[in-house]
């Protein structure tokens, strides 16, 4: 992509990155008031049977979702114009979602300046490994690696190590402001949690709240994942490394049924999202249709996003991603290639 063409984009996008007050503030009624009258029906259904609370909470799983979204935004300070009012409704949905506010921005940001960096991986994103790094692995990072990319392991085990576990913490020099609102957002979590089991009994309360907080962490960290481990995804070092390319290359666009595009908030323009984290959700589809560069962006489906699930190394050479298997294989050819080399030039 051209300076002239990355120029001629930034400006298609630049007019949605504006904040509309009397949208986010529809947004957080038509998202919280149903998430909260869908977690009440819940609780209150618990007394005829589980299995009617079932539907009420994989609803509710699906609008805290939603809640994230807007969470996210706040963090990106792209939801509200003032900086008091995204901190103030971010802790609050960040404590909804079990999610710090201060410590999240911060690694979030991170993670869009470095996205797609292969010299600068390890803060806001998944750990990802290249072909020829794995292959000069220890024995116990290979396991550690296999362990952490295993889909059952990251849907399975990642909701709970993720939210409830890995958030409940402050990273290492994190500052005061970040350690505060982190104990803030922890003590809040424990005072709902408590007036629930004092109002609801904790035998209701686990069994509303561990499927709910399961399904929703599950949903997220799946959206996050998809959208930027696809197989014609981007990854340089940081001398040929951008920004622009990172975003629109390095970012899917996850066309989804209107429903849970509607309960996703957007996400799914996920590489409109990455070139202007300053477009709130509810224009991020407008931005889209009107940069038609943006519209040449890898798009994955419901049904072709599962094919992510066997990606596992980054393949610098090839410039796509592999399963384990491929990346032994490639690893034979190649040393088969390099070996017959070798020879050639001996001889």
């Amino acid at each position: 992509m051209s300076q002239k063409n990355i120029a001629e984009l930034k400006k298609d996008v630049k007019p949605f990155e504006k904040t509309d007050s009397a949208q986010s503030i529809k947004q957080m009624f038509n998202t919280l008031l149903p998430l909260l009258l869908l977690w009440g029906l819940a609780y209150y259904s618990l007394q005829w049977s589980y299995f009617v609370s079932l539907p009420f909470i994989i609803l509710a799983s699906g609008f805290l979702v939603r809640t994230f979204i807007i969470f996210h935004d706040c963090c990106h300070q792209s939801f509200f114009k003032s900086r008091r009012a995204n901190r103030i409704v971010g802790t609050i949905t960040g404590i909804l979602t079990h999610v710090p506010y201060e410590q999240w921005k911060n690694s979030h940001n991170i993670h869009h300046a470095t996205s797609s960096n292969l010299d600068k991986r390890g803060t806001g994103d998944m750990w990802l490994l290249t072909v020829e790094e794995y292959q000069e692995a220890s024995i116990w990072k290979k396991i550690a690696y296999r362990f952490y990319r295993n889909p059952a392991v990251m849907l399975g085990i990642g909701p709970i190590a993720v939210f409830l576990v890995q958030y409940r913490f402050n990273v290492k020099n994190a500052r005061r402001k970040e350690k505060i609102n982190t104990y803030v957002t922890n003590a809040s979590i424990v005072a709902v949690y408590t007036g629930m089991v004092m109002l609801f009994g904790w035998q209701a309360v686990l069994l509303i709240q561990a499927p709910l907080a399961f399904l929703s962490g599950m949903a997220g960290i799946w959206l996050f994942y998809v959208q930027h481990q696809f197989e014609e995804s981007y990854f340089e070092h940081d001398d040929e490394w951008s920004y622009v390319h990172a975003a629109v290359d390095g970012s899917s666009y996850y066309e989804l049924p209107k429903v849970l595009q509607w309960l996703s908030g957007n996400i799914g323009f996920h590489h409109v999202h990455h070139l202007s984290p300053r477009v709130p959700n509810y224009y991020l589809e407008d931005a889209h249709i009107a940069a038609p560069p943006l519209q040449r962006a890898t798009k994955i489906t419901l049904w072709t996003s599962l094919k992510s699930l066997s990606f596992r190394l980054w393949d610098e050479e090839r410039k796509t991603f592999v399963g384990f298997r491929a990346a032994r294989r490639l690893s034979a050819e190649r040393n088969l290639c390099y070996n017959k080399g070798r020879s050639l030039t001996v001889k």
